[in-house]
């Protein structure tokens, strides 16, 4: 108890710091590399067009970005055969005068479909591959100068019983559009395409709620090691897991559960990147915005220290601030009391929290 106590203490009053003195100090982005890391986070184009402070900051602090939505099918082919790449194209130009490198997130999920593709993906088979080779093979055409690592299928591991939301069904992968249309084999299919399209590009699955000390999460980890397991075994290219680190504080967390499970998907000789981390506070929040503040940072150093551990090198959290964070505008995970979840490095006035310094020690 006395060792949480001068944690929390610590990191609230490192977080209290002034921005001159930020201002100074190596950026997140130089404290990772110097350690052979890469730290980066998720940005949106709109956002950036529109707040210099923010670009700043992101260029300052992010070695690598990822479009929050740029680069989803709904946006990338909003009809189909018509392909807009204006969006994603922004979030390139900004991060190429940063000199940070990009990745591509999703060509393949079941959300943020546009109209028109499910409807086409019931025309059988045939017509279903058809669809997705042609996405996936112009939108890697496009991007391929740009973007080194594409996020190719994201979130197809079924959610189990006692888990938010599960899936109806007792089987590894999820019940989806696209499973319905080219059965269990499109996972394999897609990375087999974008390893065609572009030979020397990084392939990752990307996967959520993985990290928890839950019943849920324990069955999620074994469904997602069968399925890439049987992937190696067929000789499917696939070269990294992403592990979506949406952390919720209310989930028990034990590191070496985490540890281990990063360094068996590391045997498997595939990079382990966490690839959205932000945190979610519980319903019961600490007295104060420096108690809460640092009980975030002490919950997502005891994630990122098991990771690294585990041998994960690449971190980027999904978003930089408070300000327009989904944490914020998703009803579906924004909090209900009135207050707002303080779950990024920085506040909504790009003020540096507990989280910044956190980051800054683990990277140090």
């Amino acid at each position: 108890m006395r060792l949480r106590r001068r944690t929390l203490a610590g990191l609230a009053g490192v977080a209290a710091f002034h921005r001159p003195a930020l201002a100074q100090a190596p950026g997140l982005r130089d404290l990772a590399r110097i350690r052979g890391m890469t730290f980066g986070t998720a940005v949106r184009s709109e956002i950036m067009e529109r707040d210099p402070a923010l670009v700043a900051l992101t260029a300052r602090e992010a070695a690598i970005v990822v479009g929050e939505w740029e680069g989803k099918w709904d946006v990338l082919q909003p009809e189909r055969g018509r392909f807009d790449f204006e969006p994603l194209r922004a979030v390139i130009r900004h991060a190429q005068a940063a000199n940070q490198r990009i990745r591509g997130h999703t060509l393949l999920w079941h959300v943020a479909m546009p109209p028109w593709l499910a409807p086409a993906l019931a025309e059988g088979p045939a017509q279903a591959r058809a669809v997705l080779e042609t996405h996936i093979t112009t939108v890697l055409a496009e991007t391929r100068a740009a973007i080194r690592d594409w996020d190719v299928v994201n979130e197809v591991i079924a959610v189990p019983p006692g888990s938010d939301n599960p899936d109806p069904t007792d089987g590894d992968l999820r019940p989806t559009p696209w499973l319905q249309a080219l059965g269990p084999g499109y996972i394999e299919t897609a990375l087999r395409i974008a390893r065609q399209a572009d030979p020397t590009l990084r392939l990752t699955l990307n996967e959520f709620d993985l990290y928890a000390d839950t019943r849920g999460a324990n069955t999620k980890r074994q469904r997602l090691l069968r399925v890439v397991r049987g992937l190696l075994d067929r000789n499917c290219p696939l070269d990294a897991i992403g592990i979506q680190g949406h952390l919720q504080m209310r989930d028990p967390f034990r590191p070496e559960i985490f540890t281990a499970f990063v360094r068996s998907l590391h045997e498997l000789g595939l990079a382990v990147l966490i690839t959205e981390m932000d945190v979610r506070e519980p319903d019961q929040l600490a007295p104060t915005l420096e108690a809460r503040d640092a009980a975030v940072a002490e919950y997502a150093t005891r994630f990122l220290q098991a990771a690294i551990d585990g041998g994960a090198r690449t971190f980027l959290t999904w978003g930089l601030t408070d300000r327009d964070s989904w944490l914020v505008t998703d009803p579906g995970v924004a909090r209900r009391d009135g207050q707002t979840h303080r779950g990024h490095p920085y506040d909504a006035e790009l003020r540096p929290k507990a989280l910044r310094a956190a980051l800054a020690r683990l990277f140090s």
